[in-house]
């Protein structure tokens, strides 16, 4: 009887309407009464302004940097801008070529520069009792010997190419005549 009892006291409590369960409460000054929020006359704000200002002062300003139809610059340029522009641009050119220069010219070292080499005999400091790491000096000798290997096969084939290249320059007069 009781499991009855409950199941229609929660059938009617779902057939009620909600709104008369919950009462509307002001809470302003205990009283109902409903006062509308005083209506204030704002402007558009000084960063409008400012943003709509900048739109075509930007468009302007592009359009001046702009280079004209033949490519030359919408705005004279001062001859000593001219000259001082391509003083810098010789300059950096030739340090260009110099530095390709320098870093191409000569025989290069067989030896290999390792940025850390003490990052080869380290490790863990923990339950490793003096003097017991291992010598790794067989390890940088592999290296170096993989190393002028690799540098010996490069130069063999770039002679090959060389010989090849000059073998063709050769034969190219003797087959017009």
């Amino acid at each position: 009887m009781q499991a009855l009892r409950q199941r229609a006291a929660c059938a009617a409590r779902q057939t009620r309407p909600t709104s008369a369960i919950r009462n509307a409460r002001g809470y302003a000054s205990g009283h109902d009464h409903h006062h509308a929020a005083p209506e204030v006359k704002e402007g558009l704000g000084a960063s409008f302004y400012v943003f709509a200002g900048l739109l075509p002062t930007a468009a302007v300003f592009y359009q001046i940097s702009r280079p004209g139809a033949d490519g030359e610059p919408s705005r004279p340029l001062n001859k000593d801008h001219v000259v001082r522009n391509a003083m810098r641009t010789d300059a950096l050119e030739q340090a260009a070529h110099d530095k390709h220069l320098f870093m191409n010219a000569g025989p290069k070292s067989p030896h290999v520069e390792l940025k850390t080499p003490e990052l080869l005999n380290s490790g863990s400091p923990w339950n490793v009792p003096a003097g017991h790491y291992a010598n790794l000096d067989h390890v940088t000798e592999h290296y170096r010997k993989a190393h002028i290997a690799d540098e010996e096969r490069k130069a063999k084939k770039l002679a090959e190419k060389a010989a090849a290249a000059q073998a063709a320059a050769q034969a190219a007069p003797q087959a017009e005549a």
